[in-house]
């Protein structure tokens, strides 16, 4: 098998060819555009870690923070949103809308402990 340069450069969710397409599965936790604006200023300071080590700490940890500080505000909105959905229901809500919330809770909580 050859390596492939043009595929290795895209962003891990990018299929070629998908334009406008969306593969199955949960959505992302940050925005691609995000995603690869951080990627790329993560790898800018390991580029320039031998000319300016400081620096590129400084970039690395900069990139780190915006990281964390990003999943941390989404992972809110999300926890704020899916609340909503299941506590503000009557108590004969039907189980299946119950049952749709903890499978939500779930899916993020796995996704967060496969980190």
């Amino acid at each position: 098998m050859m390596y492939d340069q043009s595929r290795a450069q895209q962003p891990p969710d990018t299929q070629p060819g998908s334009a406008g397409r969306r593969t199955p599965g949960p959505e992302p936790l940050l925005p691609s555009d995000e995603r690869a604006k951080l990627a790329q200023r993560l790898q800018h300071a390991l580029n320039t870690f031998a000319d300016s080590p400081r620096e590129a700490l400084e970039e690395a940890e900069t990139a780190f923070d915006e990281v964390t500080a990003q999943l941390m505000s989404t992972l809110a909105e999300r926890r704020r949103v899916l609340h909503a959905t299941w506590q503000d229901q009557e108590p004969d809500t039907q189980p299946d809308e119950l049952r749709h919330a903890l499978r939500q809770y779930r899916e993020i909580t796995q996704r967060l402990l496969r980190m």
